[in-house]
């Protein structure tokens, strides 16, 4: 399901912030030769990202799926200079890919890579964080919610993407789409949690902000 059309998306991201040159790299050799580009964060999403950590301003990021890494350097733009942001992915083959760009920028050495699957990596995560965005397997965005709220600082914020599914959210669920259910169950979650305050925006498939109270 587009939400809005290709001329209107087209429109928004002219009159958006441009894209930084290393992410337009990142984008373009993204699309050349990783499975899957759509999973990108692009150029739109990735400024919203950006401006978001900007007014945050956070010392301490956790990103949950870090694919080819775009996202990341967008929430590095407004992390605090002794900040430091923790990524976490299962894909080893991306591993590399990543770095080079991670390298690339100006906060290579603040930017952490765990690998591994999440629900085990962050436990032994000694960290308070004041940023975190969810961008990963749907069917553990429950288990990734309760793991993260009590690491959280008071007043951080919580990102989760995909919450809209392309909008499956809206049609009958088959009986064998499980990320469609828990998905389902995740956004009344943070709607009825009372850890946070919650408004879900419709920016591409759906990106829920989340202020821990």
């Amino acid at each position: 399901m587009h939400f809005i059309s290709q001329e209107l998306e087209d429109y928004i991201e002219q009159h958006s912030e441009n894209e930084p040159e290393l992410l337009a790299k990142l984008n373009k050799e993204t699309y050349q030769k990783i499975l899957l580009p759509r999973m990108l964060s692009g150029h739109f999403q990735g400024r919203v990202l950006s401006m978001l950590s900007k007014l945050i301003r956070p010392v301490n990021i956790l990103e949950i799926g870090t694919y080819t890494g775009y996202a990341a350097l967008c929430l590095c733009e407004g992390m605090q200079e002794n900040g430091q942001l923790h990524t976490i992915d299962i894909k080893e083959e991306l591993v590399d890919f990543q770095r080079k760009y991670f390298d690339a920028s100006p906060w290579g050495t603040q930017i952490f890579q765990h690998l591994g699957e999440a629900v085990n990596i962050i436990p032994d995560l000694d960290v308070k964080f004041d940023l975190v965005f969810i961008d990963a397997d749907k069917e553990n965005y429950l288990n990734y919610w309760e793991m993260i709220v009590p690491k959280m600082n008071k007043g951080g914020i919580i990102l989760s993407d995909n919450v809209l599914w392309s909008g499956k959210i809206l049609e009958p669920v088959h009986p064998n789409d499980v990320s469609t259910k828990v998905l389902l169950e995740y956004n009344q979650l943070l709607k009825d949690d009372p850890r946070v305050e919650t408004v879900l925006l419709p920016i591409r498939d759906g990106l829920t902000v989340s202020r821990v109270l």
